[in-house]
Parts: structure tokens; sequence; C-alpha cells
């Protein structure tokens, strides 16, 4: 059986707020501390969502692709890192 570690977040907020979110919770029929829990995730979420998303136009979307599809030829900084790493390249035969 593993434990899961918890941790404790205390906070002041006004008794008007906490009122609000004290019916926000009933209505949704969960406890004030679950509520909490939960409404704070899905903002977490929605940033980290926002922070780990590339949003390109559709010009950029198509440069990207065409640069997939036909990449440059190396350069010699790319060459020599190549070379320092041969476990990860090897020739097509």
């Amino acid at each position: 059986m593993s434990l899961i570690e918890e941790e404790q977040i205390t906070t002041s907020i006004p008794y008007s707020i906490k009122e609000t979110l004290e019916q926000a919770a009933q209505l949704t029929g969960t406890t004030l501390d679950r509520f909490l829990i939960e409404a704070a995730l899905k903002e977490a979420d929605r940033i980290l969502d926002g922070e780990n998303t590339i949003i390109l136009s559709e010009r950029d979307a198509e440069l990207v692709f065409s640069l997939i599809e036909n990449p440059p030829p190396p350069n010699e900084k790319l060459k020599a890192a190549a070379a320092q790493h041969p476990q990860f390249f090897h020739e097509k035969s």
C-alpha cells in the first residue's frame, strides 16, 4: 500500500468571498475544500496548457511542415554535433 504525501495550504479571505465559495460548493454537491482544489487545479491546467501550446498562423505552419519535409543541408556545427554522438545516427541502407 502506497502513501500519498499531502500538503496543507492556508489562506485568509474576506467573509463575503468565503460565503460565495461555500454557496458554489454546496450547489455542486461537494465540500468547500474539494471545490477549491478542483477550481484551482482547473485554472492551473488552463494556464499551463496555454504555456505549452504553440499556435501558428497558416503561413507559419506551412513553413514548419515544409522545413520538416525538405530540411536544409546540415551546417558545420550540426555535423560536428552528429560526429560527437554517432550512436544516434546511422546511414540508411
